[in-house]
């Protein structure tokens, strides 16, 4: 697993919580650092929605199906939900997300945490 994979997921709802956290199986970016995801159990990933309408919210990134991402329809990288799962909840890689968004994700990374 490297930055840049899309992998499917499995998000799970807290038991008693509500609220607008994805959850579910479904394909997630992985965006953590190569560097030193091989020493910790749990990596840093954006998930993604089918649901085009989230591409209103701010920090969000619509992308389109290829071969490459292995995704199947146009969907959104929901960047303002990023977040540290644990490794065994990735089930499998779907593919990869093509350089130039993967610089954009960047771009609203820095956005979204202010550096």
């Amino acid at each position: 697993m490297h930055r840049g994979d899309i992998v499917l997921v499995d998000l799970p709802q807290v038991a008693g919580a509500s609220g607008h956290e994805q959850i579910g199986m479904r394909p997630a970016l992985v965006v953590h650092n190569d560097t030193t995801s091989s020493n910790l159990s749990v990596v840093m990933i954006v998930p993604v929605t089918s649901n085009l309408t989230a591409k209103n919210f701010p920090h969000t990134l619509l992308i389109q199906p290829s071969k490459q991402n292995g995704l199947s329809m146009p969907s959104v990288l929901l960047v303002f939900q990023l977040r540290a799962i644990d490794k065994q909840r990735i089930k499998k890689k779907l593919g990869e997300i093509e350089p130039p968004i993967l610089d954009k994700v960047d771009i609203e990374l820095k956005s979204l945490l202010g550096i």
